[in-house]
């Protein structure tokens, strides 16, 4: 809880300091800052659920 506590401390404190308002991330923030450790996660999660997990990339649209 403390440290809960110290991070919303600190984003208030950043916002007094340099004037700026909350801007919400997002819930897709951590995926889209690096979906190789979100890819892991998801591949050792079903593997712990007893699933054998194979990933095949698709091509990058564009």
């Amino acid at each position: 809880m403390v440290a809960v506590e110290h991070s919303i401390t600190v984003a208030v404190w950043h916002m007094l300091h340099d004037h700026v308002p909350y801007h919400e991330l997002g819930g897709s923030y951590l995926t889209q800052r690096d979906p190789e450790r979100t890819a892991h996660r998801a591949v050792f999660r079903l593997n712990e659920l007893g699933y054998r997990v194979t990933l095949d990339p698709m091509e990058a649209a564009g």
